[in-house]
């Protein structure tokens, strides 16, 4: 499928796993490439299930990068093959694109990856993209940049 465009804006990101609701949660201990990023519960405060996504150039047809809505500077990098953030330049910041899929979008890293959410708790991973439900997510707008 080819990449589709996406607004620039502040999101939340929700997982398609069996069990009850899952978003896309930066953990609050950082380890060996930053804090780990999961998949959880909604959690009341937003300070780490809202994420940024916008253009990595403010060109036509750029891919995105995504950081913490809250935090300028926390933006989502890739080592392992699993998802982290962290406060590095914006330059190492993974870039993505989005795919329209059966019941949601699968976000593709710039190597063709899918993120997969294994199940509530476990930190997200890329993996070579198949036709799984796990690799599906819904992104929720909850406001534009400019209303930060």
């Amino acid at each position: 499928m080819p990449p589709i465009p996406v607004k620039p804006g502040v999101y939340r990101i929700h997982a398609h796993i069996i069990g009850p609701g899952a978003q896309v949660t930066a953990t609050e201990h950082a380890v060996k490439y930053g804090a780990p990023i999961i998949t959880d519960r909604a959690n009341p405060l937003p300070i780490e299930q809202e994420w940024v996504i916008e253009p990595a150039q403010p060109v036509p047809g750029s891919p995105y990068v995504i950081r913490l809505a809250l935090q300028e500077q926390a933006g989502i990098v890739l080592a392992e093959d699993k998802l982290w953030v962290n406060n590095v330049p914006r330059e190492e910041w993974a870039k993505f694109t989005f795919e329209t899929v059966l019941g949601g979008v699968k976000i593709l890293s710039d190597k063709g990856l899918a993120l997969r959410a294994g199940y509530r708790g476990s930190q997200i991973e890329l993996v070579p993209p198949k036709p799984d439900f796990q690799e599906t997510w819904t992104l929720e707008f909850i406001r534009p940049l400019d209303a930060e």
